[in-house]
């Protein structure tokens, strides 16, 4: 099972995206067969069975055992993988182009580039899995506070010359046997986590001395 597979094919989305079909995923994390994910979710083992179908057809299920009892075939499946990315390749057509409007300042750009980073490194993990090879790859994920909204912006513009330093340091466009890399480098602020905690009790009304009093 991957860690992370990357869907590119629409039908394959919209299968994954229907509810039912989603639970089933999760529970497949670890094998089972139709009567086993029917008894764990509490649904109708003819229900589950149809989808396991149309998930196997889709490949984001696998086959992993045939077991027979009498003249029953008991088919246990697995997920392809523990999580899933659907890549933009699903939705070409309006797929995100970051080099239709480049903003360093642009949030809205800054998502562009990540829905083209998950398209270029889905494709590549797609075709490495075919070959049966690695993704040479390498991230950096880190997290800063900043005290001021200056602090932020002071820190982006080193941030940008450095990179842009190091970039042409090693940047060779003449050489034969090289090949072209993307460098993403993203700033953004952490989203909160809505918190569960009941809503704090309002406090009691001050009583004004001057005012009216009600019998």
């Amino acid at each position: 099972m991957l860690d992370v597979a990357v869907i590119e094919e629409p039908a394959a989305a919209e299968a994954s995206l229907d509810p039912m079909r989603a639970r089933l995923l999760a529970a497949l994390a670890e094998p089972g067969s139709a009567a086993m994910l029917a008894a764990r979710l509490g649904l109708p083992r003819q229900k589950v069975n149809y989808h396991l179908k149309e998930l196997e057809r889709h490949g984001l299920v696998e086959l992993t055992e045939e077991r027979r009892k009498g003249n029953v075939a008991e088919r246990v499946y697995r997920a392809t993988a523990a999580s899933y990315v659907i890549s933009p390749a699903a939705l070409a057509a309006v797929s995100p182009d970051p080099a239709r409007s480049p903003d360093q300042l642009s949030a809205r750009w800054l998502l562009a580039l990540g829905a083209r980073l998950v398209q270029e490194v889905g494709s590549l993990l797609t075709g490495a899995a075919r070959a049966r090879q690695r993704v040479a790859s390498f991230g950096i994920d880190a997290r800063v506070r900043f005290a001021s909204a200056a602090d932020r912006a002071a820190f982006a513009e080193e941030l940008s010359q450095a990179v842009t330093a190091l970039v042409g340091r090693y940047h060779d466009e003449s050489a034969p046997q090289g090949r072209d890399h993307r460098l993403v480098v993203g700033l953004h602020q952490i989203p909160a986590i809505p918190t569960t905690d009941p809503p704090a009790a309002a406090p009691a009304p001050t009583t004004d001395p001057s005012a009216p009093q009600e019998d």
